[in-house]
């Protein structure tokens, strides 16, 4: 991160990518930390695989709290599957992908999530506030992902209004 913390506000675990704009060098490691600093706890990596020994291709599925983050992997090797569904499920709580497989945004979505491009710092305790905000202010019947993206659009305007946007 080349921001400084601002005042008053814990800094968390670096971001998933640097400010090269480069995958990180453990993006599963980076995953299981930022899940467990949100109080999300540990993720779940769901395997599977098909083919021949010798042309076997592995897919892997992000599961927390039994649902799924990100679009999930696939590779020749478990470990390049758990690599790029990890990647895909940091950018999912990066605000830079919708949660589920295959989601598809509407022209209005699109306009509505038009952010500075970049990675955000991220600050624990401000991420954590900001989704207790969201969650008291979400109606009875909002989804998660309802929630999630007010506390993340709550988080950015945060940041943003102190000068703290993406790198």
């Amino acid at each position: 991160m080349t921001s400084s913390t601002p005042p008053n506000l814990p800094s968390a675990n670096a971001p998933s990518a640097n400010s090269t704009g480069a995958q990180p060098a453990n993006p599963k490691g980076d995953l299981i930390a930022r899940l467990i600093t949100l109080g999300a706890g540990a993720p779940t990596f769901q395997v599977s695989s098909d083919g021949p020994a010798h042309e076997r291709t592995f897919r892997v599925r992000v599961l927390v709290g039994g649902r799924e983050l990100g679009e999930g992997g696939e590779g020749r090797s478990k470990k390049d599957a758990e690599r790029l569904a990890s990647e895909a499920a940091l950018r999912v709580l990066d605000g830079r992908q919708e949660a589920g497989m295959g989601s598809e945004k509407s022209g209005a979505e699109e306009a509505d999530d038009e952010e500075p491009q970049g990675q955000w710092p991220i600050y624990a305790a401000v991420l954590a506030e900001a989704l207790d905000v969201a969650l008291d202010l979400a109606a009875e019947d909002a989804s998660v992902d309802d929630v999630r993206r007010e506390a993340g659009r709550l988080y950015r305007d945060l940041l943003a209004d102190l000068g703290h946007g993406p790198e």
